[in-house]
């Protein structure tokens, strides 16, 4: 059975955010998720992706599944981007695919210069009062804090500028207490002639990462913080990690569109089956 690492949001080999990917092409449905959950702490990366193919006339293609090392969890972008390149790449499937997950039926289109546009569901906002004691807890001063929903789950925090951003050194234990999954800091890029128009960073201890390197399910919340406050529907965000990368964002009403690249930087043998 084959394993693939593929660098995501890049196309350049060690940046940009890695997935681990499994097909199961001869299956008609998931191994028993402890085996799946075993295989992503095994990798021990912030996603491991496993699909298998569905039959042909319904909704979707393939199923599809993400698991952290400590956790399953509903929606993952980097990690669908990674296994659309690795369909793309591989012969397997291209242009449109459909997958079916625990956030619906996804759209992944791979384009002939090798860019590849998620479709995801838009995550609704809602401001919040800043919650007691989390900038002590970020350890810088907090803008305006908005709730992502309970689809996504993270805390979506606006601070002072791209520097504080980049600059950040959480308390990750603390940061546990204030969302259901993670929480996502942001501010717009510092000037206007840098090729992304805002920068974000990803925090998830919940889920066993304590900084996602880029956080494509975060930019369904992004895209639409941004675009309200820049006045434009197409934006580049950079996630400003050690790795970093950038997520391109359309916002379309209910739907988000993220594009991006990818980089196959592994393509070994699981020696393990289920």
């Amino acid at each position: 059975m084959r394993i693939r690492i593929v660098d995501a949001f890049t196309d350049t080999p060690f940046t940009g955010n890695p997935a681990a990917v499994v097909l199961l092409p001869d299956a008609t449905a998931f191994p028993e998720p402890g085996w799946l959950q075993d295989v992503a702490r095994e990798v021990n990366l912030s996603e491991t992706a496993f699909a298998h193919p569905l039959p042909a006339g319904g909704d979707a293609d393939w199923a599809l599944r993400w698991f952290t090392p400590a956790v399953e969890v509903d929606l993952c972008g980097h990690a669908t981007l990674a296994t659309a390149h690795v369909l793309h790449t591989s012969g397997i499937a291209g242009g449109t695919v459909r997958f079916a997950s625990r956030s619906g039926v996804l759209r992944t289109t791979a384009h002939e210069d090798g860019a590849i546009t998620l479709d995801f569901p838009t995550s609704p906002l809602t401001p919040r009062p800043t919650p007691e004691g989390l900038a002590q807890t970020l350890g810088a001063p907090v803008v305006s804090a908005h709730d992502t929903g309970p689809h996504l789950g993270d805390l979506l925090v606006e601070l002072a500028d791209e520097r504080t951003v980049r600059d950040l050194a959480p308390d990750l234990r603390a940061l546990t207490a204030y969302a259901a999954r993670g929480v996502v800091v942001t501010a717009a890029a510092e000037r206007p002639d840098l090729p992304y128009d805002f920068v974000s960073r990803g925090f998830f201890p919940r889920a066993g990462i304590d900084e996602d390197p880029v956080t494509g399910s975060a930019h369904t919340a992004l895209a639409p913080f941004w675009s309200a406050r820049l006045g434009r529907a197409e934006l580049t965000g950079l996630q400003a990690s050690a790795r970093s990368g950038l997520v391109r964002t359309e916002l379309a009403g209910e739907r988000t569109l993220l594009g991006g690249r990818a980089v196959t930087v592994v393509d070994g043998e699981l020696l393990t089956r289920p």
